[in-house]
């Protein structure tokens, strides 16, 4: 039988046992004994949009980088792991699963709709904040579960843009070609519903699958219908080929790109035919009076310039941090609502805050003209 000195000590290990494994509550991470808190990277890191995933990872990890250099969150040092979703439903399912056993408590990311669309329920299910840097397509809204957060405008606000920027150009007739993805055929059927509500004309609709590298049915019924201009609004890779088929069949209407194909990219693949071809964009850091220690910063740590999307990645790496500090926990819930709560964050690309529905609560497109080799700001 234990006497009464070895029963209090049982009991006090037992205490301190107990305390060690249920103690922390839901205010700290997972695993915070070496101070640190792990956050998710979503982006395609291979496959045809790798070149634009791995800039908003770099600027993820630049945001990362700077937060930790004052002081982390929460007196906690943020560390990061990346999912490869491909800009392929598949693999980000995968991806996504992968994130959630590793227990990210949020992550930021989101290029390719189509990939993204599959792991909203997953992060919804198991309570994970998602801040969406890119993704657009308005089939998003509907299947978000709560969790997710827009901080790029909706393809409601880049068909507009499109619209506007035709009729200001005295376009009557279009013709429009998607490559059936979500993002594309999203943005492809917003632009089509909006141009006819404005008493105009579609006299070519087309989808083509991602990878295609023959343009010529297409250019075919470009030049017989003749429409004053052309949107295509898929990917960078297939837009350039489809630019320089146009043009080198004779088309001289006005082409535009949606901000899928906004990157340096498409227009160094498409070369000389780029020239005067516009494009819906997201807010560049070229031409972002916030961005340029950004871009300095970026270029001294990665062999490259940022793109499209590295602002927006930035923004929502930075915005995450805030709203854990806001929530002062590192609480899922809390985390999520303080997101809801943002009422005018500062980011590089201007001021964010959100609609009911989880979206940026204004439209940050605007208008780029391939100028020299290089996007210039329209608009």
């Amino acid at each position: 039988m234990l006497n009464s000195k070895k029963l209090f000590i049982l009991f006090l290990v037992t205490a301190m046992m107990a305390f060690g494994t249920f103690g922390c509550g839901d205010d700290g991470p997972a695993d915070d004994a070496d101070g640190e808190v792990l956050i998710g990277i979503m982006v395609p890191t291979t496959g045809s949009e790798a070149a634009d995933g791995i800039d908003m990872e770099n600027a993820a990890k630049l945001a990362v980088e700077e937060i930790n250099a004052r002081g982390g969150v929460l007196g906690h040092r943020i560390v990061t792991t990346t999912g490869d979703d491909g800009c392929d439903p598949s693999m980000a399912t995968a991806a996504a699963s992968q994130l959630v056993s590793e227990e990210v408590i949020a992550l930021v990311g989101g290029y390719c709709s189509g990939a993204t669309l599959p792991t909203l329920a997953i992060y919804g299910d198991a309570g994970i904040p998602f801040v969406v840097a890119a993704s657009n397509a308005t089939s998003l809204i509907d299947e978000n579960p709560g969790w997710a957060f827009m901080i790029n405008s909706t393809g409601l606000d880049q068909a507009a843009s499109a619209v506007d920027k035709f009729i200001a150009l005295g376009v009557e007739t279009i013709g429009v070609i998607d490559s059936g993805d979500a993002y594309s055929a999203d943005l492809k059927a917003q632009t089509i519903l909006q141009w006819e509500a404005a008493g105009y004309e579609v006299v070519a609709d087309d989808t083509v699958q991602r990878g295609e590298v023959d343009f010529s049915a297409f250019v075919t019924t470009i030049m017989a219908n003749q429409p004053d201009a052309i949107y295509w609004t898929g990917y960078q890779a297939e837009g350039a080929l489809l630019i320089r088929q146009l043009r080198e069949g004779g088309y001289e209407g006005v082409i535009m790109v949606g901000d899928g194909s906004s990157a340096q990219e498409l227009i160094d693949l498409a070369g000389p035919a780029a020239e005067g071809v516009l494009c819906t964009g997201p807010p560049l850091t070229d031409f972002l009076p916030a961005a340029q220690s950004f871009i300095e910063n970026y270029e001294a740590s990665f062999p490259r310039e940022p793109g499209a999307y590295a602002a927006l990645m930035y923004d929502a790496t930075m915005l995450l941090a805030d709203a854990i500090e806001r929530a002062g926990s590192f609480d899922s819930a809390e985390i999520r609502d303080a997101l809801e709560a943002t009422d005018g964050f500062e980011g590089l690309a201007g001021p964010i805050m959100f609609t009911e529905q989880n979206t940026l609560a204004r439209s940050n497109f605007v208008i780029l003209e391939a100028r020299d080799g290089r996007w210039a700001l329209v608009e």
